[in-house]
């Protein structure tokens, strides 16, 4: 009913509707496929009571103005195809590498980098977009946020063939000029790609996953809060325990009081730990504790 407004209001040469930010918000969950359209009949009133959207006043919602959309059911959303895990991933791979609408920003360089890991893992970590060693080799963490990343996982008793680990962003964002140098996606460069995201998360269903650094944390939870704010606490993203942490990269720079930040990741990752069910022994409960 809602797309047949959209539709009649078109046919009638408005060209925008005034929208709320609540709205907006509720629009922004639509495109993520976290609300569905469908809605149950409420058997306290008589079907023929029901509110019919077609009645409603065009210019009745207070709000700014926002163009009306296509007259499309969904926003594109990529179709994971084959039996296996294994499969469907590879068949989410094919359809990024020319996905339209991260292309079609404009802001992104062409070669597309997507996940590598285990397609059964308990454990899926996201970082925020591939960079220049990334873009190189075609496989997230590499190079020296990499390597630190490694050495988390075998802290953790992890192998890097153990788990998952995808970005937020599939493609390097692109610069003026851009050599080695790097940047952090905009929203609507990860918005473009987190329904590949999604799709992963879906076929993998792990026990936990980790956002690494404030850019895959607040893009997959849609918050402005740091990480700081957002780690030591669980939080969800489909349905998934969620934990937030440092990116390893934070760790290569942060010289000063650089035991304390790496007590701060090590909790995140034994919180990551308990939640896996994974044994902990009281050698790994003490690394990177101050000495009295």
């Amino acid at each position: 009913m809602l797309l047949a407004y959209l539709r009649q209001l078109k046919a009638q040469g408005k060209t925008h509707l005034a929208v709320s930010d609540d709205a907006r918000q509720t629009l922004r969950k639509l495109y993520r496929g976290e609300l569905s359209l469908r809605r149950e009949p409420d058997a306290s009133q008589p079907q023929e009571e029901a509110m019919n959207p077609a009645q409603a006043p065009a210019d009745s919602t207070p709000g700014t103005a926002a163009p009306l959309p296509e007259a499309t059911p969904h926003a594109p959303q990529p179709v994971p195809t084959g039996e296996t895990a294994e499969e469907k991933l590879a068949s989410l791979r094919e359809q990024a590498e020319s996905w339209p609408p991260a292309l079609e920003l404009g802001s992104l360089r062409k070669r597309m980098v997507f996940a590598t890991g285990n397609p059964t893992a308990d454990l899926v970590l996201v970082g925020e977009a591939p960079g220049f060693q990334e873009e190189k080799q075609g496989e997230p963490f590499v190079g020296p946020a990499g390597e630190k990343l490694n050495q988390i996982l075998k802290a953790m008793g992890l192998s890097r063939e153990a788990v998952y680990i995808s970005n937020i962003c599939k493609f390097r964002p692109a610069m003026p000029g851009q050599t080695t140098n790097n940047r952090k996606p905009r929203p609507e460069e990860m918005e473009a790609c987190l329904p590949f995201v999604r799709a992963e998360l879906e076929i993998i269903r792990p026990k936990v996953v980790v956002a690494l650094g404030a850019t895959a944390a607040q893009g997959l939870l849609e918050s402005t809060e740091s990480v700081g704010k957002l780690r030591g606490n669980w939080h969800q993203f489909t349905g998934i325990p969620l934990r937030v942490t440092y990116h390893p990269s934070y760790l290569l720079h942060s010289d000063e009081n650089a035991l304390g930040e790496k007590r701060k990741v090590w909790e995140d990752m034994l919180a990551v730990m308990e939640k896996l069910e994974l044994p902990i022994t009281d050698k790994q409960r003490g690394y990177f504790q101050r000495k009295k």
